[in-house]
């Protein structure tokens, strides 16, 4: 469900207390706010928002141009995968630049009259937040600001004919002109509007691309393909069966959650201390899941918290939890019945039964006594590492939140130690 963004009043307000205005001519006029956040071809002498640090000061002029490359209004020896690769790891390396590109990348993709310019600074928008949110105080006005373009396109195509005929008429004499084109050229503007406002939403979440390893061209095209090929990661269910059709239409179970399960058993998982509690590289999770997402597991893989890390992150970034949201009172309220907890899974999707089901099965090898004497994570261990994966509290109050955290622990231990899964084993 959307939330309601802030209002363009706020929008407003919040530009004029945080945008670095700019002048021009020789009398050094201020160039009003509407300008400011308007398409411009030229380069710019100082960053769009306030800022004291002189590294972000320069910074921020050099990644104006990158922008411009990138959306094809600047000429670059450059391919765009590099110029894109350049920008985000400036951003990604330089926390102080992220709000400044995605305020210029607001400012190139209103009222740009090339739609292929206008498509492209949306794209780069959507690679980016794949590496790094904006700031919490920016958040707000970037959402306000990709909302307004969910349904926009009928908007953008008169907006664009309103502003190239006003430019013809001025410039009707003028050589130069830049090259106009209001026909669609590849995806819709709110095909990237709808993608930009969920990964906003979880990458304010989740902080973005951790790790010391810098962002890979890899990465960029995968982030660019994301927006129209959904991710194994971060999608629901129904979306990920889906996009496995093709490939394992015979399947019932997620490819990517039976794939990794097994690798983590293949690497001896079960006999590896700490298992699921002891998180793998971080850089090396990055790679696994860069891998998963197209459909290959790696033969050099060694150590099983590496897996183990990323089917947590599969579980925990579904966009819809594998126990639904409507079935999360009825979870908690039967945390300490066993015959409740059990009839509770029976009562879900037929799809979400079956991939938690798979799940508990799977946790059940690790609670077994033999396997506990090495891993030390017995079922009230195994219990508290995947809760949080399965089960999401919308509440926002702290003790709601602390509460609750027991008995979603103990309800997932109910499920452990009493629901029969033998129908599990042998279903992919």
């Amino acid at each position: 469900t959307l939330r309601k963004p802030i209002s363009q009043s706020s929008m407003a307000d919040w530009a004029s207390k945080n945008l670095n205005m700019h002048t021009q001519g020789i009398f050094r006029r201020r160039i009003s706010i509407s300008n400011m956040l308007s398409w411009n071809g030229g380069s710019i002498k100082k960053p769009m928002l306030i800022t004291s640090n002189r590294t972000i000061k320069k910074e921020a002029c050099e990644m104006f141009k990158l922008v411009q490359s990138y959306m094809g209004d600047r000429q670059t020896r450059m391919d765009r995968n590099h110029v894109a690769l350049v920008t985000v790891t400036k951003c990604w390396s330089m926390q102080g630049l992220r709000d400044e590109l995605y305020i210029q990348l607001i400012r190139q993709t209103t009222d740009n009259t090339c739609y292929r310019s206008l498509a492209w600074g949306w794209e780069l928008m959507a690679i980016s937040l794949a590496f790094f949110s904006p700031s919490p105080k920016f958040q707000s006005y970037l959402e306000g600001y990709i909302y307004r373009h969910l349904d926009s396109d009928e908007n953008i195509a008169q907006r664009i004919k309103e502003l190239v005929d006003l430019k013809n008429k001025k410039n009707s004499k003028s050589r130069k002109k830049r090259k106009q084109n209001t026909e669609d050229e590849g995806l819709p503007i709110s095909t990237y509007a709808k993608y930009c406002y969920r990964k906003l939403q979880k990458v304010a979440v989740t902080g973005g691309k951790k790790g010391l390893r810098k962002p890979t061209v890899e990465e960029i095209t995968h982030a660019r393909n994301a927006i129209v090929t959904p991710s194994l990661f971060g999608s629901s269910l129904e979306e990920i069966m889906l996009r496995q059709q093709d490939m394992y239409p015979g399947n019932k179970l997620p490819w990517v959650q039976t794939q990794l399960s097994q690798q983590v058993l293949a690497l001896g998982g079960e006999q590896t201390e700490g298992i699921f509690r002891i998180p793998g590289d971080i850089d090396e999770v990055n790679a696994l899941k860069l891998q998963v997402d197209q459909w290959r597991i790696p033969s050099s893989l060694s150590d099983p918290n590496v897996p183990a890390s990323l089917l947590k992150l599969w579980y925990r970034e579904l966009e819809e939890p594998v126990i639904p949201q409507q079935f999360y009172k009825e979870c908690i309220s039967n945390y300490e019945n066993p015959d409740a907890a059990v009839a509770v899974v029976q009562l879900l999707p037929e799809l979400n039964r079956l991939v938690l089901c798979y799940l508990i099965h799977f946790l059940q090898i690790f609670a077994q006594p033999s396997n506990v004497g090495r891993t030390k994570m017995d079922v009230n261990n195994l219990a508290m590492v995947m809760a949080p994966n399965c089960l999401r509290c919308q509440s926002d109050d702290p003790r709601v939140i602390f509460e609750n955290t027991r008995k979603e622990m103990s309800f997932l231990r109910m499920l452990i130690v009493h629901l029969d899964t033998s129908f599990i084993k042998g279903l992919v």
